[in-house]
């Protein structure tokens, strides 16, 4: 056998897992939420950054704000899901460096005094960090259903400020009746893998 993973985690959180269009009403505790990150807080990144923020929507208030941000057909899924996340990118990520790169003093202001460079390099790494935290929500035994469908503006205008841009939001939970569409298929690996 090629991979090292158990059979069953490999299907808990990829073969089987998929993204949940409705929820059962089933709550996401606080306890599986500091399991999942202190599990995927591991993930690698570009020189260790850490610049995704996960802003959980708990408070009817506030759920109720966002679904008004959220596109037509994703509103019903926010509203209805037992916990949603908004992740963000943390354009100033590079304030923690020192503490998350000791060995390397002076790369905040090296690689990153510029904030274009760390817009960008916060973005391609928080999307990393989000990337890790969808196979931590499987690995709790719950789905994720990540979505971009959003006005991006709004919603940070809404709960962020300017140092925190929008990626994603991600309703979270045990999957409810009829949480599937049909599986897409995907590519083959002679479609996707070159050797050279």
């Amino acid at each position: 056998m090629s991979l090292v993973l158990d059979p069953a985690a490999q299907d808990l959180l990829f073969r089987e897992a998929r993204t949940a269009n409705t929820f059962s009403s089933e709550p996401v505790t606080d306890e599986q939420i500091a399991a999942i990150y202190d599990l995927v807080k591991y993930g690698p990144t570009a020189f260790n950054q850490s610049p995704l923020r996960i802003t959980l929507v708990r408070s009817p208030e506030a759920r109720e704000r966002l679904v008004k941000h959220m596109a037509e057909g994703n509103q019903p899924k926010t509203a209805t899901a037992p916990l949603v996340a908004i992740l963000s990118t943390d354009h100033e990520f590079h304030e923690e460096l020192p503490q998350l790169f000791p060995h390397a003093p002076g790369i905040a202001d090296m690689f990153f005094s510029e904030r274009p460079v760390r817009e960008q390099a916060g973005t391609l790494n928080a999307t990393l960090q989000a990337a890790y935290f969808i196979i931590g929500v499987r690995a709790a035994g719950l789905s994720a259903g990540p979505m971009t469908g959003l006005d991006f503006a709004g919603v940070q205008k809404e709960f962020l400020d300017d140092d925190h841009a929008p990626l994603m939001v991600i309703n979270i939970g045990k999957p409810g009746d009829d949480a599937w569409f049909p599986r897409s298929p995907r590519l083959e690996q002679e479609q996707v893998i070159t050797t050279i």
